[in-house]
Parts: C-alpha cells; sequence; structure tokens
C-alpha cells in the first residue's frame, strides 16, 4: 500500500451573500451556514495516494431553506467549491440554476445523491401505479456537480442513494429524478461521480439536454422504465459504463422501478475521443421483470429514435441477467420485446456495433457514415445471443467463472430496415449482408479450457 502525503488546505471562507435567489435576501440564511474539517483521497500528480485536509464550508442548509422559502435558488461562480452533505430537495415548481463554473462537491462519506425531487418512493416491488401522484415543473441547469469519485477512492460516496436515513432502494444518482412529469436538466457537468450522472426513474414528458461527463464511473443519463415522451440531447465525455441507458427491466440492484419505455429520443450524442478511457456505449434494455410474489411485468421499449450519434462503439440492446449479484439470483424471465427502434445518421471514426438479441417488431438504420477500414468479419448490426465469461476477480478456479450474457435465448426480429450506411468517400450502399449478420451459438466442448461456454440460442430473422 502506498504510503499517504498529508496536506493541508484551507478553503477560504466566502461570505453566504455569494449564493444569489430570487425575493429575500441571502443574508436571511446565513446561520445556516457552517465550516466543518474533514478529509479527502486524491490521486496526486505524482501518481501517489495523497490525503488532503479540508477545511470549508457546508452550504446544505442554506441552501435548502433558500429553495424552501421561495422556491428557486441561483449558485454563483466563485473560486472555491461549494460542498454538501445530503441531496438538495426541490418540490414542484422548484428551479435551481448554476453558474457554469460553479462547483458543487458531495462531502465525503454521504453515499447520498446531489440533488432529487422530493417524492421518491419505493416501486420496486410491484409495478408503478397508474395514479400514483407526481412531482411537476422541476428545472435544473448550470454548475459542475461531483461526488469526488476518482481512480484511488470515492471518498466514500459509492451509491447516489435518495437520503443518508431509509433510502429508496435502487436510487443511484448524482441528480436523482423519481416519480415525476415536465421535469428538466440542462447545461450541467457531472465531474468524478460513482454513481450515474443522471438518474430518472418513472418519469414522463422530461428534457435532458448538453450534459458534459468528466470521469464518471456509472452510466451518464440513465432512465429506469416506466417512463415516456423524453429527449436526451447533448450528451458527451467519459463514461466508463453506458453514456446513455434505457433500462425497462434492471439488475434490481439499480432499479427504484420496472416498466415499459415509450416514445424516446436521444440525439447529438458523442463518445469520448481517441486516447480518453471509456466504454463510448449505449444501452437498451428490455426484459420481463419478476416480483418476489411470483407476478410478472413485460417491460419493452418501443417508439425509440437515435439520431446523429457519433463514436459510440457499441448499441447494447442484448439480453443480460445481474452480474453482480449472480444471473441465477436475478435475470429476465424471458427475451425483451423492442418496438420500432430508429437510428439516423450515425458516424463511426472507429469501428463500432449494434448488437440486437431481443425480440424485435421494427429496427430501421437510416444514413451511416464509416469513417475506418472495414475488415471482412466486420458488421454493424449482429442479430443473436453473446456468450462471454467472466473471470470474478481473475479467478483460475472455472467453479468461480460466470456467463455475462444469456446465450441460450432465441430472439426474433422483423422487419429490418437499412438504408445509406456507406463508407468514407463512397457514394454506394452497402448491401444488407454486409451490414447484418446473424448469430447461433454452440456449446464449446472443451470448456472450460477455453472459453466462452458458448450455448445453444440463435438469432432468427423474418426477411
Amino acid at each position: 500500500m502506498k504510503q499517504s502525503t498529508t496536506l493541508v488546505i484551507t478553503l477560504l471562507l466566502a461570505p453566504l451573500a455569494a449564493v444569489q435567489t430570487e425575493g429575500r435576501p441571502p443574508s436571511d440564511f446565513q446561520s445556516l451556514v457552517r465550516t466543518e474539517t474533514w478529509t479527502e483521497v486524491v490521486s496526486g500528480t505524482s501518481g501517489k495516494v495523497e490525503t488532503r485536509s479540508i477545511t470549508a464550508e457546508i452550504w446544505t442548509q442554506a441552501m435548502k431553506a433558500a429553495l424552501d422559502v421561495q422556491g428557486s435558488l441561483h449558485i454563483p461562480a466563485r473560486e472555491n467549491p461549494y460542498y454538501l452533505d445530503g441531496p438538495l430537495v426541490l418540490k414542484s415548481g422548484h428551479k435551481l440554476s448554476a453558474d457554469p463554473r460553479a462547483e458543487i462537491r458531495l462531502k465525503p462519506g454521504c453515499n447520498t445523491c446531489m440533488v432529487r425531487n422530493e417524492h421518491v418512493v419505493n416501486l420496486n416491488t410491484k409495478p408503478v401505479p397508474a395514479d400514483l401522484p407526481l412531482d411537476t415543473d422541476i428545472h435544473i441547469e448550470g454548475g459542475i456537480w461531483t461526488t469526488l469519485a476518482n481512480i484511488v477512492s470515492s471518498n466514500g460516496n459509492e451509491l447516489g442513494r435518495s437520503s443518508k436515513e431509509n433510502p429508496v432502494f435502487g436510487t443511484h444518482g448524482v441528480i436523482l429524478l423519481q416519480n415525476v412529469r415536465g421535469v428538466s436538466v440542462k447545461n450541467v457537468t457531472v465531474r468524478q461521480s460513482r454513481p450515474f450522472a443522471v438518474h430518472l426513474a418513472n418519469a414522463h414528458e422530461f428534457t435532458i439536454e448538453n450534459v458534459t461527463l468528466d470521469q464518471t464511473r456509472r452510466d451518464g443519463v440513465h432512465v429506469n422504465g416506466p417512463a415516456s415522451d423524453g429527449l436526451i440531447r447533448g450528451v458527451r465525455g467519459d463514461s466508463h459504463d453506458d453514456n446513455v441507458a434505457l433500462n425497462a427491466w434492471e439488475w434490481k440492484n439499480y432499479a427504484p422501478s420496472y416498466g415499459p419505455i415509450e416514445r424516446i429520443v436521444i440525439e447529438d450524442v458523442t463518445g469520448a475521443p481517441e486516447g480518453v478511457p471509456a466504454a463510448r456505449s449505449i444501452r437498451l434494455l428490455p426484459g420481463v421483470k419478476r416480483f418476489d410474489d411470483g407476478t410478472t411485468l413485460d417491460c419493452p421499449l418501443r417508439n425509440i429514435t437515435l439520431r446523429r450519434i457519433t463514436d459510440i462503439r457499441e448499441f447494447k440492446f442484448y439480453a443480460q441477467p445481474n452480474l453482480e449479484l449472480g444471473g441465477n439470483n436475478d435475470f429476465s424471465v424471458g427475451i425483451g420485446t423492442l418496438e420500432d427502434i430508429r437510428f439516423e445518421g450515425l458516424t463511426f471514426n472507429r469501428p463500432g456495433v449494434i448488437e440486437l438479441h431481443a425480440d424485435t417488431d421494427g429496427f430501421t438504420i437510416e444514413d451511416a457514415t464509416l469513417q475506418f477500414p472495414l475488415t471482412p468479419d466486420w458488421h454493424l448490426l449482429a442479430i443473436g445471443p453473446k456468450s462471454q465469461t467472466y473471470k470474478h476477480a481473475g479467478s483460475a478456479d472455472p467453479a468461480q467463472w460466470t456467463e455475462i450474457f444469456a446465450p441460450d435465448l432465441d430472439c426474433t426480429v422483423r422487419n429490418v430496415t437499412v438504408t445509406g450506411v456507406r463508407t468514407r468517400d463512397s457514394l454506394s450502399e452497402l448491401p444488407i449482408d454486409r451490414v447484418v449478420r446473424v448469430i447461433e451459438q454452440k456449446r464449446n466442448l472443451n470448456y472450460p479450457k477455453t472459453t466462452p461456454r458458448g450455448g445453444t440460442g440463435k438469432g432468427i430473422w423474418i426477411r
């Protein structure tokens, strides 16, 4: 273990008047700002672990009071960051804005989200009631939001829970919006986060626009069902998981709720540039949820459009049981379903693939530009199951190995349309058989000497 170097950094205390609100003057909330001292673990410029002593202001209660009294809050830029020790809670009609340069940090050891709506409730044990009251007209804009998770340490902020006490199961966002309608998040940067940058569930009529991901350790914009009528636009930067995820079915440890996801547009998403470590992926995950009482809920995705997407390496439409809790403990009880999935204007400066393992009716690819040399085995759309072996902690014991995907399940795909897929400097479209391939898994008789294990599932393309 590397020896820590202790540095003492005292952040200059700014006057409370730095937080500007509409209505009552900010001096009304002076008594609610307090100063504390704690430690943060960082990766220093020399590459060594450094433990720094921090003395700074905690702004949570003052900002909450401003929101509660006035329904709005603006956080201006300043030289030093603002620290929170729990989430800012927005009620219906609330508006929270921050200067694009204002940095808001989560104090180490909080393990919560940083912003959320008021009525976040447990919905993971049954289908979401149709008459559930929703928080409405909530708007968040601007700011640099960080939970202080870096390559060395998460600083005790592993999860984006809804609260410190009795958190809602499955909540996991820096910005968390659950049970909402008519909400927006715009022009935010999420930096060094372990939770999802923006986590939505049971969300309707929403706009997520211009989200910059800076060393995020999980998904960028992550949506759980039910969800409908949403626009996700302008997500860019480096995510170590999915830049955008629409998960109607979900691993239960990240699922505040389950249900259909419908009428969503994802546009102007750009993967991280060459040389920056990132996953560069988008996931759409349907499935069938079985609750503890044995009842089931179909969780399809319908009418989803993805357009003007650049440098995404992998579009993931495949079945994937819960790797963290064990595939035998948490899995979709049937193959998921997709309807009317549409791609428009894809750009690949590096090789990429769309992997489709779901029962599908309506799958359109229109205009894709391939700016890399094609190899004979490359195809843009792969239909059928995947197989890959995960060796826990690099274990050499096959009994500890896990199949990541669902290689024994068939999928049937109908109404595939492919037009305008071209290589660079070519006016001719690639023929559909050069764009699409169908996968049929086989058992690996030499497993575990060689991996993966393989399976018996296949893709069925109804042409």
